[in-house]
């Protein structure tokens, strides 16, 4: 018996369906790793910070050069790294990351989890205000609101911590001019990974070695078990992005984009859940400051987004 046309469903439906599903999968995982990464590293806490991320640029390098020698796409990044048109902002954001990651494992080994989460959460206020600096664009009345209230939450958390937080303002400042940065390099996110580990493998080995000299090194002190978890720092660095990458084609950025928000709150109950951080009223005026711009920010963007906004711009 034949059937109705409207009984069959639209070609494709059935495919689209399961490639969002895999891609929201994949999109939660990769966030959920990013913000278990706080504990990877509690458990490397031991040693010395700057060592760690000598060993992290390494194994990151190994399994980056293992994925793309197998796609067969080595060669290319590598001419691509050292390029003259794209080769400068490969290298400016291999320093950017560089300084991320290590402002990151620092904050981490010396108990300042909270301060990381802030960092996090202030990112995408950075990245709006490069935008305005840099690419001149105006800001609309929600975003002045989102300075002014940004502005106010430092100088409450400069009240609250008895110092300016420049570890907050370090890991916000480098991951928003490294997202700049990324946007301006005509490679997928992980090819660019690559080449920016070309940039950085030689200082890296300088660096694990140097810093092997010291007394609570990895390279004296670590167990079996523990040389395990460094030598696996290259595979929690990787895994997830490939996840994202993997979510970023195939789930609408509106829905990805706000589940940003879970790396750096995972952190902040973390650092005062977990590891019992202080977390007095003052901080937690600073933080709800930055929750609130994230607010106002969010539902701008929603609204600027809504159908009968996208005709009212053409």
């Amino acid at each position: 018996m034949e059937e109705h046309p409207l009984s069959t469903p639209p070609p494709g439906r059935g495919h689209h369906d399961t490639q969002l599903r895999n891609g929201l999968v994949a999109g939660v995982s990769a966030y959920l790793l990013w913000g278990l990464l706080t504990v990877y590293w509690k458990l490397l806490g031991d040693f010395p910070p700057f060592e760690l991320i000598g060993w992290r640029i390494l194994a990151s390098f190994v399994m980056l050069g293992i994925l793309v020698g197998a796609q067969g796409r080595l060669r290319s990044i590598v001419r691509s790294a050292f390029s003259r048109d794209v080769g400068p902002r490969i290298a400016a954001a291999a320093i950017l990351v560089t300084v991320n990651w290590s402002s990151y494992v620092w904050a981490v080994s010396n108990d300042h989890v909270i301060e990381t989460a802030l960092g996090y959460f202030m990112a995408p206020l950075g990245t709006m205000w490069l935008g305005v600096v840099v690419l001149k664009e105006k800001l609309r009345a929600a975003q002045k609101i989102t300075v002014v209230l940004a502005g106010a939450a430092i100088v409450i958390l400069t009240f609250g911590y008895g110092q300016f937080p420049f570890v907050a303002l370090l890991i916000a400042g480098s991951w928003s001019l490294y997202g700049l940065l990324k946007r301006q390099v005509p490679m997928t996110s992980l090819d660019s990974l690559a080449a920016e580990m070309f940039w950085l493998v030689l200082p890296a080995a300088i660096l694990a070695i140097t810093q092997s000299s010291l007394a609570d090194s990895a390279t004296d002190t670590a167990s079996a078990g523990e040389w395990i978890l460094i030598i696996l720092t290259g595979a929690v660095t990787i895994v997830p992005l490939v996840m994202f990458g993997y979510a970023a084609q195939r789930v609408p950025l509106t829905v990805l984009g706000p589940l940003q928000y879970s790396v750096p709150t995972i952190n902040f109950l973390l650092g005062w859940l977990a590891y019992d951080e202080e977390l007095d009223a003052t901080r937690v005026a600073g933080f709800a400051m930055i929750w609130i711009a994230l607010v106002v920010l969010a539902l701008d963007t929603a609204r600027r987004n809504t159908p009968a906004a996208r005709r009212a711009k053409r």
